[in-house]
């Protein structure tokens, strides 16, 4: 099995760099639907966009290899866990805790990007 704490610099730290891109790329857009689409329809729409960001980003940046069709089938099921958790901890942070929706993204990319990076490390690399 794939050893899932890298040494330092290795894939956790280029998992880091290019999720940040993401992040950055995806809340932008985020921003630019909100007024239109209002925050459930902006953070999907955001969201899908990201995964193909990512699953580029893991293959050539932060993995430089894949698994096959495993990587490539196992990326929409990954990130369809994350958009269910993200969108509960968007959603509760608008309705219910009734905090910014402008930050409710950041707050979901917070308790994703751990359970993300397991998964995305088991995807990509060759046992």
């Amino acid at each position: 099995m794939a050893e899932l704490v890298p040494a330092p610099g290795g894939f956790l730290k280029r998992f880091l760099l290019s999720g940040a891109l993401n992040t950055a790329a995806t809340y932008v857009l985020y921003l630019l639907l909100l007024d239109a689409l209002g925050h459930r329809w902006a953070y999907t729409a955001a969201f899908a966009s990201g995964i193909a960001l990512a699953y580029v980003l893991n293959r050539v940046f932060v993995f430089k290899t894949h698994a096959g069709w495993r990587s490539l089938l196992a990326m929409p099921l990954i990130y369809l866990l994350q958009y269910a958790l993200g969108l509960a901890v968007v959603e509760a942070w608008v309705v219910w805790l009734q905090w910014p929706r402008q930050l409710a993204p950041l707050a979901a990319v917070a308790v994703t990007v751990p359970c993300t990076y397991v998964l995305s490390r088991l995807a990509f690399l060759k046992r």
